[in-house]
């Protein structure tokens, strides 16, 4: 790297001393000054300035990787011992240790996710980071439940059941950054269904400019491989029969398609008449429109079943079953509702052990605060599998950006009357690329907001109206950050920051509001935090309408924006599970207000807490395992 550096300042230099004007002591005859007269001797050090430079960037490059790699020998190296530990003074060591080194290859990988262009490999690292953020957590009491019940074969089991998780995350990260399998082949890229249809649709509608761009096996041979992965549909019992039928029936109608396709096909090759190019127009047509519907079915199907899963398990009534019977030692019980989790997910056999451990020991305090870090991560899993179908569905039917209906933009004649005379300004690559952490803090705090928002019973309540159309309107303006959603210019983005900022004085009065129903203890606190959401609401109404002119400016604001617009959203994070709890309590003995689904303290996750300003230290949640290992006593007191 050194060397590489010294190579790169020599070439900088030899371009500098070459194109010195100022070094000339004999100036042209007609005055003019030539800036440079040895044409060859700046192409060589451009082309060695251009060389050293990239040299630079690659050796760059492979430091950040071999770092990552050994942050993650390290955490290896900790975790084997962490396994053979036996005793818990030892335990609490080595553990403080791990939690300094997961905290380094957070943020390690953290950066290398930053800088990733696929948003395919950003997507994977951003799971795998997720997936060692949750069984950091589940390790620390998996671990505490193994040494407290050494006998214990399920403890065992659970306690293996979260390292290897933890190791598969690890090497999936090491993977995405080398760009290869662990077996060193060059990872191929899965072919789903969807990208099937894409590539099949693409070489089909090919045909419109070149008959014999591809035999026409090619085109039977790719729609044989699409129909089989139907198949994973059609064979599945969790599959509705309305769906398996129309699956099946589009996937005769797509054969019938395609013969028909072929057959006008051979015909236009071999005479182009008129009318027989009209005939292969239609059956394209045909046939694309065929696998379109084919798509939807798929789709549809997809997210029913999802949506079952999900329906299935909203009341978590399986996971308060195991509890139930854990504390209660009932072997028989949990081995039923075993049955019926390992019916929808077969990697649930952690929360399973563990919930076998507290029936073994159902007076152990340690074995069941255990389960229940188990059984929040679940919670927390199926959150996020929420938040994924409602989005896969926005893109898959064209709403990617909107997120709600709700959206208040600048319209001529009202408003705002200054708008037509500013000038629209866009976000260049570069500033969006400086702006897109903090929009994304933005958006996972959106997606928080929103789970808490679902835990209302009641919909029309005036509070949750106001948040979710705040939550709206800060996606909009993530999305914005990453130059998509109907947000187009600086000006839209301030004005709805303005719109933004005036719903959330409205929503502090209806706390305020909400607060004069309550009689408990803790409708101080309620109106102590809700009064912090009238100085941020008012500063940031402030800043959007203050005019700036210059793109430096400009800039500024809207990174100023986005960060007061975080603010809110942090609080708003922090009042809606107050006020749920509150209403829960008071829902027995005021009948004005209405009661509240069940609701448990402590289900904000922790993956996003990770990105709240307050806790940009805490990677992977660890700051807040130290301070619980620190404030551990001695095992024998559990």
């Amino acid at each position: 790297m050194s060397v590489a550096c010294i190579e790169a300042k020599r070439a900088g230099e030899t371009i500098a001393q070459l194109t010195d004007a100022a070094s000339l002591d004999h100036p042209e005859p007609d005055s003019h000054i030539t800036i440079f007269t040895d044409k060859t001797g700046v192409v060589k050090a451009a082309r060695l300035l251009l060389s050293s430079v990239t040299k630079v960037l690659v050796l760059a490059d492979r430091i950040v990787i071999k770092q990552i790699i050994t942050s993650r020998n390290k955490v290896l190296a900790t975790m084997e011992q962490l396994e053979k530990v036996s005793s818990f003074q030892e335990f609490v060591q080595i553990f403080s240790q791990f939690g300094n080194e997961m905290v380094e290859f957070a943020h390690l990988t953290g950066d290398r996710q930053n800088d990733l262009k696929d948003e395919k490999k950003k997507a994977r690292m951003a799971a795998s980071r997720a997936v060692l953020e949750k069984c950091t957590m589940m390790l620390l009491t998996a671990s505490k439940t193994c040494l407290r019940h050494p006998d214990c074969e399920s403890a065992r089991i659970n306690k293996d059941g979260v390292f290897h998780q933890m190791r598969l995350a690890l090497e999936q990260v090491i993977e995405i950054v080398t760009d290869s399998r662990s077996n060193g082949e060059d990872e191929l890229a899965s072919i789903s269904i969807y990208s099937g249809i894409r590539v099949f649709k693409n070489k089909v509608e090919g045909l419109r400019e070149n008959l014999y761009f591809l035999p026409k096996e090619n085109l039977s041979t790719m729609l044989e491989i699409i129909l089989e992965h139907t198949e994973d549909f059609t064979d599945s019992a969790y599959t509705s029969h309305e769906h398996r039928e129309h699956i099946l029936e589009l996937s005769k109608q797509a054969k019938m398609e395609l013969e028909q396709l072929v057959s006008v096909w051979m015909q236009a090759q071999n005479q182009k008449t008129t009318d027989l190019m009209e005939d292969l127009q239609v059956a394209i047509l045909k046939m694309c429109q065929c696998m379109n519907e084919l798509k939807r079915e798929l789709h549809s199907a997809a997210t029913s079943l999802a949506a079952d899963l999900l329906k299935y398990h909203t009341d978590h009534m399986v996971l308060k079953a195991l509890k139930i019977t854990g504390v209660e030692g009932n072997l028989e019980a949990i081995a039923e509702y075993t049955c019926k989790l390992s019916e929808q997910k077969e990697q649930l056999v952690e929360i399973i052990s563990a919930a076998e451990t507290l029936a073994l020991h159902p007076s152990s305090k340690i074995a069941k605060e255990n389960l229940e870090v188990f059984c929040e991560a679940w919670e927390s899993q199926l959150s996020d599998m929420s938040t994924l179908l409602r989005e896969i569905n926005d893109v898959f039917e064209g709403r990617r950006g909107e997120k709600r209906v709700y959206l208040s933009l600048p319209r001529p004649g009202k408003h705002n009357a200054n708008l037509k005379a500013l000038k629209p300004v866009r976000l260049d690559t570069e500033e969006q690329a400086k702006i897109a952490k903090l929009g994304l803090e933005l958006h996972l705090l959106t997606s928080d907001v929103d789970s808490e928002t679902e835990k209302w019973e009641d919909q029309e309540n005036k509070i949750v109206q106001h948040v979710q159309g705040m939550s709206s309107m800060a996606y909009s303006m993530y999305l914005f950050t990453r130059g998509e959603g109907l947000l187009k210019t600086t000006q839209d983005l301030f004005h709805q920051a303005e719109i933004f900022a005036t719903e959330g004085t409205k929503l502090a009065s209806a706390f305020h509001s909400f607060s004069d129903q309550l009689h408990d203890d803790g409708k101080p606190l309620l109106l102590l935090e809700a009064e912090k959401l009238i100085p941020v609401c008012q500063q940031l109404q402030i800043t959007a309408k203050a005019s700036v002119q210059g793109k430096s400016a400009t800039f500024t604001k809207v990174d100023a924006c986005i960060q007061k617009t975080r603010s809110v959203m942090t609080l708003l994070r922090q009042l809606l599970p107050l006020c749920c709890t509150l209403l829960r309590k008071n829902k027995a003995g005021n009948s004005c207000l209405k009661p509240a689904p069940p609701w448990t303290e402590n289900t904000v996750r922790t993956g996003t807490n990770a990105h709240c300003p307050e806790r940009t230290a805490e990677m992977f949640g660890i700051k807040s395992l130290e301070n619980h290992v620190t404030n551990m006593t001695f095992l024998e007191s559990k």
